[in-house]
């Protein structure tokens, strides 16, 4: 089976710290964790937080942000700002989009009226073009490639593998430069095909005929159908996987 393919190409790259020791300076809160002016969150505030569900938890003394030391340890651990936005803020599945659909009014039971909207909320800056060919996405930390469509031609499954496999060996796909030079200047080699979950969180379901969140960087056309990397066992002789249609999201298998 033949389809309209365009390259939704991800990786995850992890990186290893040195240790090191740094010397510590002043860490005490504005007043005692339990005055109710203290600024700050105790452990307690951050179990029943993590327990629930909560988002959004107001600092004691209603204050809008913890006053982290001005000096002391730095880049071997966490302000306690970072701890609690990451425990208020994240949930197993993001939002489906970032707003509703241009003038309609939700109703009771849907999910775009306004009780139905959980999951984690949209930085207010989605992708960050990393200039090297690269796209992040600031909602789940995945890397893409900015180019959306290098091979620049319609294949199956298996062929789709290859090209990838190509990728990593020569920076190109079909015979086209993929412009990634992230690499310290050449490319990455750990490219693979998104699984249909991860390509799929990158879709706005608030939107038609170009499901991408509008203002990302991504380059050459987002409307086509994409592989991942998801099997489906169709039968006996083998596997088809999923692709998703990135103008409205839809996924549907093939071969």
């Amino acid at each position: 089976m033949k389809r309209t393919m365009s390259w939704m190409i991800g990786t995850m790259t992890m990186f290893a710290l040195s240790a090191g020791f740094a010397l510590a300076g002043n860490t005490n809160a504005p007043a005692a964790p339990t005055d109710v002016a203290s600024a700050m969150w105790t452990l307690n505030d951050i179990y029943n937080v993590m327990n629930t569900r909560t988002t959004n938890v107001t600092l004691r003394g209603g204050q809008t942000a913890f006053v982290e030391p001005s000096s002391g340890p730095t880049g071997t651990m966490h302000t306690l700002n970072e701890i609690m936005a990451l425990v208020t803020n994240r949930a197993p599945v993001a939002k489906t989009s970032s707003g509703v659909l241009a003038g309609y009014t939700p109703v009771a039971g849907e999910d775009w009226y306004s009780s139905m909207q959980v999951g984690v909320a949209w930085p207010g800056t989605r992708f960050t073009d990393n200039g090297n060919g690269t796209v992040k996405d600031n909602l789940t930390d995945l890397i893409w490639l900015k180019n959306v469509n290098v091979a620049n031609t319609s294949t199956n499954w298996s062929v789709a593998l290859s090209l990838v496999a190509e990728l990593n060996a020569s920076g190109t796909m079909n015979g086209h430069g993929a412009a990634d030079t992230s690499n310290g200047g050449v490319h990455q080699t750990d490219w693979r095909l998104p699984n249909i979950r991860e390509l799929t969180s990158l879709l706005d379901y608030s939107r038609k005929n170009n499901a991408l969140p509008p203002g990302s960087p991504f380059t050459g056309g987002g409307n086509a159908a994409c592989w991942t990397s998801t099997t489906y066992p169709a039968d006996a002789s083998g596997l088809t996987a999923y692709a998703v249609g990135m103008a409205n999201g839809d996924s549907h298998c093939g071969a």
